[in-house]
């Protein structure tokens, strides 16, 4: 199948006109008037010939300041489809102008095409290696050789001692020479092309005239590289072998550094915290699953001299044990290096746990809070009861003074009083140019000259109450009524052994489910949870024991491999779309009204239902879309495998406050404990899930069990104080490596 190019990102900010490439090396980035345009990658080659980058296109920010101070671990919050990725990668590929070309930056990308596009990168790392080293390389060695920092200084100083190895070639380390230093100005002129392209007027003009100079450099240093070595004269044999010399002697006391470090052991540290054994690490990272690769690429990350690593959704392929693995490994980062960390994660406990500020990405504009994530929530509502509060007291005044300022008029002109008519005059006044915030940013009194400086329309802002962040509501249906009572579904002993495998997945479990039970199951990855689910819904048999279900029994089954499995049917159907689909799954049991209510309900309302190809659905509209598949026919259980995976943490949160509603039993398997303290255990934090639970007075009463277990060797264990013990014994278990 064709690979499908990216899309081209545009990036134009302030420091555009006055950005020089010899600058010297900063580990913070502060860029204002930032804008960001995602175009069609087929506009890359207009756009190059334009020379100012402003195109046409979907807009990611705009007018907005992007701050990173060194040693700060930063959350970029926002929800779905806002462009987090993509801000994401503009700052790794360095697309921002003002983003110094020397700043390292290390990082871990979300989606399959670009994971893949790294992995490929990784495996041919080594350029001078045959293709036969680079597909057979282990994994341990792959994360050891993705220290690009390092390969470098290595491929270089191994060239350069190789060349003085020969004595009788004198031209080797001078012709050596010639080629680093020509591959070093290659790196570079990326960087004053980008400022001579993007720089206008008179400064335009000069970094065009730097541009022609630098070309004409890597063309005379192109000339002396294809030099034959009989043309070479023994003066520049002399002198370029001192210079040699002198870059050889730089290059090994980096490598001495570079070798106290010792990567190997770093790396092995690192794969065995992410769960791999000796043995795995040994295999070729060719032959490994998706989700371990990913896990080698997050170590790849890890394990680079960056100044800024970004983790792109980390947690998607780790399991519990790994989360809480790579929580304390940045905590100790912070403390121990000045490398900034910015990450995206949908998992709340990890974003609260790893990160000291929040980045907000919201109406294009990029906030900046000190705090985790329930910190700013809180703050948030107590700005937002604040605003309400200011807004409904100057509504008041204003009517207030309006009725009064008529009122005058009136008496004045027909009393002819000049006085009444004066303070009418002088109310309208106030009416006009003091309404509006009536504190300055800090919460102070306000001041004009102080806090609206510049040039407005009024002398006052206007009192802006915040937009609700939270996600498009999602609504589960009711569960239909069973003709007569029992138990819906029952495990008795129940057992389960793949053919190939001497030891059982599952042994012994005994589980009962009802209407209205919430039961949770956490474990490690491979576990059997998965198994376990297939068990439930019946697509597994079990090896021995016995599962009973209700008669009347309707299982809606939410796989972890559900987004994946809608994106391979859009490579067969590109012009299927979330109606289209949901008719196919109903078979006429639906009208076109009954479905889009039903993905309404989820949050794909409109055109995105109907004209949206579903190869162009965000990874959280896609879980929707696989919602709406096992919910268009009510169910009274719901076994959910891994939903969160593809989701914003909004959207977790209205999903599980849909959850919380939800009359049917629930079989959740998921390793975000926020979702498990919420639905399973009932302690959401106030303010979040519930609210819209309390709003509609749902009664816990009518809920039945709610209990969590611990897959563990094969047997369910309950864990009674709930997913907080199960955290408590993975601590442990970290400590003991």
């Amino acid at each position: 199948m064709m690979k499908t190019p990216p899309p081209f990102i545009v990036a134009t900010c302030q420091q555009t006109r006055f950005h020089l490439v010899d600058v010297p090396a900063s580990r913070e980035i502060d860029i204002k008037d930032l804008n960001v345009t995602v175009t069609d990658s087929a506009l890359n080659d207009r756009l190059k010939t334009r020379g100012k980058a402003k195109a046409d296109g979907v807009e990611i920010l705009s007018h907005t300041e992007l701050r990173l101070k060194a040693g700060i671990h930063y959350g970029l919050v926002g929800r779905n489809g806002t462009g987090k990725s993509t801000v994401l990668r503009a700052i790794a590929e360095k697309l921002i102008p003002g983003i110094p070309w020397n700043m390292r930056i290390s990082i871990l990308q979300q989606s399959a095409v670009e994971a893949q596009s790294q992995t490929e990168e990784l495996i041919s790392c080594e350029e001078d290696s045959p293709n036969y080293l680079r597909t057979a390389k282990t994994a341990l060695q792959l994360v050891v050789q993705s220290d690009t920092l390092r390969n470098d200084v290595l491929r270089e100083c191994n060239a350069l001692s190789k060349s003085f190895d020969d004595s009788e070639n004198l031209t080797g380390p001078v012709q050596t020479m010639r080629r680093l230093q020509h591959e070093r100005l290659q790196r570079q002129f990326f960087e004053v092309e980008k400022t001579a392209r993007l720089k206008s007027g008179s400064r335009g003009l000069e970094a065009r005239k730097a541009l022609n100079t630098f070309e004409k450099k890597i063309s005379e240093s192109a000339r002396l590289v294809n030099q034959a070595p009989d043309e070479i004269d023994n003066l520049a044999i002399q002198t370029e072998t001192r210079t040699a010399v002198e870059l050889l002697t730089e290059l090994q006391s980096q490598v001495e550094l570079m070798e106290a470090e010792n990567i190997e052991n770093k790396a092995r540290t690192i794969l065995i915290g992410l769960g791999f054994k000796k043995d795995l690490m040994d295999k070729p990272f060719a032959s490994l699953s998706g989700g371990w690769r990913m896990r080698c690429l997050l170590a790849s990350t890890l394990v680079q001299r960056a100044d800024i690593i970004i983790l792109d959704e980390p947690t998607n392929f780790l399991d519990l044990l790994g989360i809480i693995w790579l929580q304390r490994y940045l905590v100790n980062l912070r403390s121990t290096s000045s490398t900034t960390v910015l990450l995206v994660s949908h998992d709340r406990d990890f974003i609260d746990i790893s990160c000291e500020q929040l980045i907000i990405l919201q109406d294009q504009s990029l906030t900046y809070f000190s705090g985790n994530l329930s910190a700013y929530e809180e703050d948030r509502r107590a700005h937002t009861l604040q605003m309400t509060r200011m807004k409904e007291s100057q509504d008041r005044q204003v009517d207030h003074m309006e009725k009064t300022i008529k009122d005058s008029i009136k008496i004045g002109k027909q009393n002819g009083d000049d006085n009444r008519l004066r303070m009418a005059k002088s109310r309208q006044k106030k009416l006009d140019e003091r309404m509006g915030m009536q504190v300055s940013a800090s919460g102070g009194r306000f001041k004009l000259s102080r806090d609206r400086t510049g040039f407005h329309n009024s002398l006052r802002e206007d009192i802006v109450i915040p937009k609700s962040e939270k996600s498009a509501m999602i609504a589960f249906p009711v569960a239909p009524e069973l003709r007569f009572p029992g138990s819906l579904l029952s495990f008795e002993q129940v057992g389960f052994q793949y053919m190939n495998n001497i030891k059982p997945i599952v042994r012994d479990a005994n589980l009962a489910l009802h209407l209205g039970d919430r039961v949770g199951v956490v474990g490690l990855n491979g576990s059997g949870k998965s198994t376990l689910t297939k068990l439930a819904t019946g697509d597994l048999r079990p090896s021995c024991g016995t599962i009973g279900r209700h008669s009347r029994l309707k299982v809606g089954y939410y796989s972890q491999h559900a987004v994946e499995e809608l994106q391979e049917i859009s490579h067969r159907s590109a012009t299927s779309t979330a109606l289209s689909m949901l008719l196919g799954e109903a078979n006429g049991a639906l009208s076109e009204q009954e479905a889009r209510g039903i993905l309404g309900s989820l949050g794909l309302v409109g055109r995105t239902a109907s004209d949206v190809p579903v190869g162009k659905l965000s990874g959280g509209q896609l879980v929707r879309l696989a919602l709406a598949k096992i919910l268009w026919s009510p169910p009274h259980l719901l076994v959910l495998d891994e939903v969160t995976t593809h989701l914003d943490f909004y959207t977790v949160v209205a999903l599980a406050s849909a959850l919380t509603t939800y009359d049917g039993a629930l079989l959740l398997v998921t390793h975000d404990r926020y979702l498990i303290r919420c639905v399973v255990e009932g302690e959401c934090p106030e303010g979040a899930a519930n609210d819209e639970a309390n709003n509609e007075g749902t009664d816990d009463k009518s809920l039945g069990r709610r209990i969590v277990y611990e897959l563990k060797d094969g047997k369910l264990m309950a864990m009674q104080s709930g997913v907080g013990e199960f955290e408590k014994s993975l601590e442990k278990k970290l400590k003991a490596l």
